[in-house]
């Protein structure tokens, strides 16, 4: 191991398995943690795999074995992920549900017993059913898929059970809607635990480019334009959102995309549907939305930090784009 990986801040994650699991909840998201620790050397992500059984039977009729007893006790700083499962696996094998209702009770009393406050727990699909049962969502906005709404309003009468989301993001409560949902999930995690780019990159990997955020109705900034396969124009991409605040010119982008200026404007627009300027300057009005939300930056340090010349220029490229303003938005997110 290298002295780098050695450095690493650690990040377990501890997968909860099921009965009829199902198998992309767990194989999406665990490629994506995947990808994470070979894009970046800061914080590495350990995995382990926990069950009532040693073995379980997959959606996808693919057995699972090797999978390590439910533990006493989890680190502080876990995260804890349950993936959903299926009705009928693909072979039938335990459609009729013997000794299956019995795991997942031990799940739920598990759940109960081993997460405490403070611990990170994420859902996928309908594993926020046994979240649920166990009384962790109760108080808290979740969702999962939509086949399994009502199921999980009558399993988690106090929570707050939302629909059309593919994610919802509660702090220590993550819950994601059907199966591919929780790879927008783990991306999310990825990029608030490592950065924007390196989330970026593995999206790219992935070639799951063109993904909402959790709660927000439009195409998140920092994955938006990016459902391309164009590989000069995701270099010139890069480069901005790794340094956003950068003077970003266009023969600059030119150089790092190995294009000509003339040509890296027309496969842009042609890729992306928007220009230069306009895509350096929607990711600039993301990073401001993060300081705006997440700092208590005054706004000409905001505009500074995001790369704007003035805060007036920040003001006018942020009115453009969302209708409340910096400072009221800062106080309708600080909570009273």
């Amino acid at each position: 191991m290298s002295a780098a990986a050695e450095d690493a801040r650690i990040v377990p994650v501890v997968i909860v398995v099921p009965p009829r699991v199902l198998l992309l909840d767990i194989a999406g998201p665990i490629e994506v943690l995947r990808k994470a620790n070979l894009e970046q050397a800061a914080v590495r992500f350990t995995v382990a795999y926990v069950g009532p059984s040693p073995t379980a039977h997959s959606s996808i009729g693919l057995g699972l074995s090797g999978i390590a007893p439910l533990p006493e006790a989890l680190p502080a700083d876990a995260l804890v992920l349950v993936p959903g499962m299926a009705d009928v696996p693909i072979d039938g094998i335990g459609a009729d549900g013997e000794d299956y209702a019995a795991a997942e009770v031990a799940i739920v009393q598990w759940l109960t017993k081993t997460i405490r406050p403070g611990m990170r727990l994420a859902s996928i699909c309908s594993g926020a059913l046994l979240a649920g049962r166990a009384g962790l969502l109760d108080g808290q906005e979740c969702t999962t898929h939509h086949g399994t709404v009502a199921e999980l309003i009558r399993a988690a009468p106090l929570a707050r059970v939302v629909e059309n989301r593919i994610f919802v993001d509660s702090g220590e409560r993550l819950t994601s809607a059907g199966i591919t949902a929780g790879v927008d999930l783990m991306l999310h995690i990825v990029a608030r635990e490592t950065s924007h780019a390196t989330a970026l990159a593995v999206a790219r990997h992935l070639v799951v480019y063109l993904r909402r955020g959790g709660s927000d109705p439009q195409l998140s900034p920092w994955l938006e334009g990016r459902n391309h396969i164009h590989p000069a124009i995701h270099r010139a991409q890069d480069a901005i959102v790794a340094d956003p605040a950068h003077h970003w010119s266009v023969a600059a982008l030119a150089a790092v995309a190995a294009a000509s200026p003339r040509n890296l404007s027309r496969l842009f627009n042609d890729q992306t549907g928007m220009s230069v300027t306009h895509y350096v300057n929607q990711i600039r009005i993301a990073l401001a939305h993060e300081l705006v939300t997440a700092s208590r930056l005054d706004m000409e340090r905001v505009a500074e930090q995001a790369g704007f010349a003035s805060a007036r220029q920040f003001r006018r490229a942020w009115n453009r784009v969302h209708a409340t303003a910096p400072s009221r938005l800062r106080r309708e997110q600080t909570p009273r």
